[in-house]
């Protein structure tokens, strides 16, 4: 017996030593990362592997011979690998994968795409299938909460209306681009991400540069910067259709086809999906279309053109607060919830998370006092040269034109002759233009607005079928901000030598910002009168133009006619020069770039000013900014790397600092604000365990607000204010594979962000030109608000079987503060308090299934957000300290879920 164990022992230990393995490593071959979960099958058998997040695999008991291996990841070429398999192990080494994308390659040289290993950043990157996979019925940035420094919000909850922070900025100062090209807001630097509501459907790769980041544009990247890289034209013919479906009637459904390259260099790839839903706030109904084309031709051998559009028309309801509603956090709290102050809250006050105090029924449909529409597409036209073996130009013209804006009530109810009013704010279920279940009375509103007697309305005789700002019944306006947006980048790149690297370009840029507010439901009037404009100062409205998707044909405003409260438009021309020189070995990467830009502002106001009158419109105000930025990154070995970056920025004002009091009023005391960052770091990576670190400072100086009020001879005083904030922090991202089917992930965020000191602000008569008035604001050491200064993400992903996936995140939000405004009467004092946000925990958890049927491959996924229905205050907008839930507000949503099922072919 014992001479049988002996015997089999050997034999094992045998086969064990003389086994043949085939190990290697898949790589992007542009930008060397790692691309994880690549197929990796030995042709002509069963056996096959994933790659694991180092991107590298092992195949074992392989026969020895001549063998052939099929390498495929989505959105890449297939490669097929020949290998002669010998005794022991036999490693491929690198193995490069081809972007499956005419023109990729080059969009990321003009995103400046970071590598990692070798570009100086706080760098996290999800690859498309990715994004397509977690975001279900999520909004577009929710995929990035569990990446360092960020936090996202739903704000009231509807379609497309999240927000996202970085280190503690806001989306204003926050670079978000799409293939390399600025999509901010040029007026107030905004991002409006209901307007890219299709990007889910075509991102081939997601990149948040944290921190100053690598882009060589002079752009907001104050927190960071987003960049997101669309899919393009596919070399390889194909297509797939899909469908989504998810809680409160969400469903999807899109189809993508592609013509593959043609012998002659034409490819084409279109995408199109629609969306709906009812929302998961109530009354937050949306409809919205998404559509996608790449087109490219090969012009020679050493050149090529491309051509893409996006767009997203669409439209939503939303859940927007009244600045004098009664309604605060802790009416959303539900019948059962048990949260801190929550027992002060009595049960008939408890409305639940869902509750929307802005909708009712019309006619028998939904409808809303806020509908967000619009239709931004954006169009970008590449020219890629290949000069010679040293140099090539890659130059992108774009063209955004947006048409769209928001709804909201325009008017009021007059109860008596002594002056009483029903506004549209919320007083109470039952009370003012508000049911016994919080729903606004659109039927009675249109009722009262036709001369009918309404209980609870007052009077109908006062109504004379037309209303004003001040009058006797409602309206629904419509607050217009289209655009129409131009520019061209273009970037030189040439290689002084087999290690030196210099990059130069020009980003010109011209913006026409149109804002106008219009009629849209006269909701039973015969008119609207407009006593306001200047130009027109007895208009009577009689033109309803219905919030549908943005409608590009829409010109009522043009003649003046239909425009009530304002008209005017905002432009904004910017010229910039940047460039940049880079070295890079296989230990050693650094560079050294700076950029300079005139950003120059005008307004035209057709509205406050008669025609003919000079002051309409403004000169040109110019502001010269830049930044220079210098970073460097050394690889101690194949395992780690350490690297470190600096940089200053002077930001231009926005245009609202320039122009204030909604008039063509220059604010003469407007200044560039200054950011100065630091910034180290530490990776560390292996086939089983890779870890990121990295510590960060930086401050924004000179951060200006103003504030006109009027003292005792109703003369108009401005105040100045100039604030400062300090922002560090600490950041780390791992993962952990200890089996090839068993991956943990987690991240870690602490932050320290603060107003700097305290500050004066100092008053100036507008009338008499002199100051007037000073008072000290005491803000240092305050925390600052709106967004968590410490996040933690732990999370993990087994395969069951081949394809077969299940997954689970925990999440934390802690040190989570009120949106407080700092100018505020309550800072005036020494020592304020300010509202901190009780710590909150979430669990996604979901799985996903790839297989092959028939002809397709095939794909599956179930996402579950919130898995245990956590209540949770998510931001506040009011900074009472005494009570928690007496504070303005927004809850997150309980557990949602979505399905999809795609078919490839």
């Amino acid at each position: 017996m014992r001479r049988l164990f002996t015997t089999l022992l050997f034999s094992a230990l045998v086969m064990v030593s003389f086994a043949q393995t085939i190990t290697g490593t898949v790589l992007d071959s542009e930008t060397g990362e790692p691309l994880i979960g690549a197929s990796v099958l030995l042709e002509g058998t069963n056996q096959g592997v994933a790659t694991d997040f180092d991107g590298m695999f092992e195949l074992t008991d392989v026969e020895k011979g001549e063998q052939s291996l099929l390498i495929s990841y989505t959105g890449y070429s297939e490669l097929r690998q020949a290998v002669t398999v010998a005794d022991g192990s036999n490693d491929l080494g690198k193995v490069m994968l081809n972007v499956n994308a005419v023109g990729l390659a080059e969009v990321n040289v003009i995103a400046s795409i970071a590598v990692d290993r070798k570009t100086p950043v706080a760098v996290t990157t999800i690859k498309g299938e990715t994004v397509e996979a977690l975001v279900g019925n999520q909004e577009y940035p929710e995929i990035l909460r569990k990446t360092p420094s960020i936090y996202v919000t739903k704000q009231g909850g509807g379609f497309g209306d999240a927000r996202i922070n970085v280190r503690g900025f806001d989306q204003n100062n926050i670079a978000v681009m799409i293939n390399g090209i600025p999509v901010n807001d040029m007026e107030n630097g905004w991002v409006y991400w209901s307007n890219w509501a299709g990007l889910s459907d075509v991102t081939s790769s997601l990149q948040v540069q944290r921190g100053l980041g690598a882009t060589k544009l002079a752009v907001p990247s104050v927190g960071g910067s987003i960049n997101i890289i669309t899919n393009a034209a596919d070399f390889k013919k194909g297509g797939n259709v899909s469908i989504g479906l998810g809680n409160d009637g969400f469903q999807k459904y899109g189809v993508m086809l592609s013509s593959g390259k043609t012998e002659k260099g034409f490819a084409a790839t279109a995408q199109f999906t629609h969306t709906r839903g009812d929302g998961y706030v109530d009354g937050t109904a949306f409809r919205a279309y998404s559509y996608f084309l790449s087109l490219s031709q090969d012009i020679t051998d050493n050149s090529s053109i491309s051509f893409s559009v996006v767009g997203a028309p669409q439209w939503h309801h939303q859940r927007l607060s009244n600045r004098f509603d009664r309604l605060n956090v802790g009416n959303f709290l539900e019948d059962d919830t048990d949260y801190d102050g929550s027992e002060g809250v009595a049960q008939e006050d408890r409305y639940g998370r869902r509750f929307n105090t802005t909708w009712g029924m019309l006619d028998g449909k939904e409808f809303n006092w806020r509908r967000n529409f619009y239709h931004k597409p954006k169009a970008f036209l590449n020219h890629y040269w290949t000069i010679n073996d040293k140099t090539s130009l890659k130059t992108s013209a774009y063209v955004s034109l947006g048409r769209g804006g928001g709804t909201g009530p325009r008017g009021r109810i007059q109860v008596d002759t002594s002056g009483a009013r029903i506004f549209d704010s919320f007083s109470g279920l039952g009370a003012g233009i508000h049911d016994a279940n919080g729903q606004v009375r659109f039927d009675d509103l249109v009722a009262y607005n036709q001369g009918q007697e309404v209980a609870g309305f007052g009077d109908a005789d006062s109504n004379s079928g037309f209303t004003t700002s001040s009058g006797d019944g409602f309206i629904r306006r419509a607050s217009m901000n289209s655009h129409n947006w131009y520019g061209a980048l273009s970037t030189l790149t040439h290689d002084l030598n087999s290690k030196l690297t210099l990059t130069a370009g020009l980003d010109l840029r011209y913006y026409k910002g149109i804002h106008y507010r219009r009629l849209e439901n006269l909701l039973g009037n015969q008119f609207y009168l407009s006593r306001a404009d200047d130009n027109n100062p007895a208009n009577e409205i009689t033109d309803e133009s219905a919030a549908e998707f943005g409608n590009f044909s829409d010109n009522s405003y043009k003649d003046g006619n239909n425009v009530l409260n304002y008209w005017n438009d905002g432009l904004v021309n910017w010229t910039g020069l940047f460039a940049q020189v880079e070295y890079s070995d296989d230990k050693i990467s650094a560079f050294l770039s700076g950029n300079v830009s005139n950003q120059g502002f005008k307004r035209i106001d057709y509205f406050n000013y008669l025609d003919s009158d000079p002051a309409r419109e403004t000169d040109w105000q110019n502001f010269l900014g830049g930044n220079v930025k210098a970073g460097v990154n050394y690889n101690i070995d194949d395992n780690n790397n350490v690297f470190f970056n600096t940089g200053f920025i002077s930001k231009q004002p926005l245009f609202d600092n320039v122009f204030i009091n909604f008039v063509n009023e220059v604010n003469e005391t407007v200044e560039n604000q200054n950011i100065t960052a630091f910034e180290a770091g530490y990776g560390y990576r292996s086939g089983v365990f890779n870890a990121k670190f990295n510590a960060y400072f930086t401050k924004w100086t000179n951060r200006q607000f103003d504030e006109t009020v009027q003292n005792d001879l109703s003369q108009d005083i401005l105040f100045n204010y100039t604030v400062d904030q300090t922002h560090t922090g600490i950041e780390l991202e791992f993962d952990y594979t200890p089996i090839r089917t068993l991956t943990f992930r987690g991240m870690l965020s602490v932050g320290n962000w603060v107003y700097s000191d305290d500050f004066v602000a100092r008053g100036n008569n507008v009338d008499t030109q002199t100051p007037e008035g000073e008072f000290t604001i005491f803000g240092k050491d305050l925390r600052v608000g709106d967004a968590a200064q410490t996040t933690l993400s732990l999370g993990a992903n087994y395969e069951i079987v081949r394809g077969f996936n299940v997954y689970a995140d925990y999440y934390l939000a802690d040190n989570l503060y009120a949106n407080f405004d700092v100018t505020d009467s309550d800072f005036r004092n020494p020592n304020p308090e300010v509202v901190k946000i009780p710590s909150y925990s979430l669990v996604d958890a979901g799985l996903s299934y790839k297989f092959p049927l028939a002809d397709y491959d095939v794909t599956f996924r179930f996402n579950v957000n919130n898995l245990f229905d956590t209540w949770y205050i998510s931001e506040l907008f009011t900074n009472n300290t005494d009570d928690l839930l007496s504070n303005r507000g927004f809850v997150g949503f309980g557990r949602t879920w979505n399905a999809g099922l795609k078919f490839r072919f």
